[in-house]
């Protein structure tokens, strides 16, 4: 009967480890999500930053094409103002589609490709936008290793239990896919 108490316990003793283990483990992932996603917002921040000198720049030469700049402008405030991920995505989606409108433009006047500060400035604009697309690969990468981890039996018996729950994929807006049109 003695045996059989120690080898209760050793199981109860092992399960608990393993619980506390996994628990540990949904912290760590989440927490790496949550750091990702701040590098995320960084390179956004970066990237907003960059914006204004680049668009100043450029403005003085290209009064007509005012759409553009008050397209950057009008993403460039509705991402200061949203508050959640979801919100932050959508408006890093209409800077992008922004930029690239203002990317095309810039292929159309020669002159201002010419300019040595518009091409410093967008080469700073270039290596932002690979440092977000880098980041943002690295924010689904954490949430992959996230969700498998609470998708996994038995894991998944920890996670329900503690309220882990699984997060989303950062995502490209609807139409991303398509070149912009710029139309003069």
């Amino acid at each position: 009967m003695n045996k059989t108490k120690w080898i209760i316990l050793a199981v109860v003793v092992v399960v608990v480890l393993w619980g506390l283990a996994s628990y540990n483990g949904f912290v760590s992932k989440n927490e790496a999500v949550d750091s990702q996603w701040a590098q995320v917002e960084t390179q956004y921040q970066r990237r907003l930053d960059l914006i204004p000198n680049l668009v100043n720049s450029v403005k003085g030469a290209m009064k007509q094409e005012q759409s553009v700049f008050n397209a950057i402008a009008d993403a460039r405030t509705r991402y200061a103002g949203a508050a959640t991920v979801d919100e932050k995505a959508a408006a890093a989606g209409q800077i992008e589609t922004a930029l690239s409108r203002l990317l095309v433009v810039m292929e159309n006047y020669p002159t201002l490709k010419s300019m040595d500060v518009v091409q410093g400035l967008m080469a700073e604009l270039a290596g932002t936008e690979n440092r977000v697309s880098v980041e943002r690969k690295r924010f689904n990468d954490a949430v992959q290793l996230l969700n498998v981890a609470i998708k996994g039996f038995p894991s998944n018996l920890i996670a329900k239990v503690f309220g882990f729950n699984e997060r989303q994929y950062f995502e490209s807006v609807s139409g991303a896919e398509n070149a912009p049109k710029v139309e003069f």
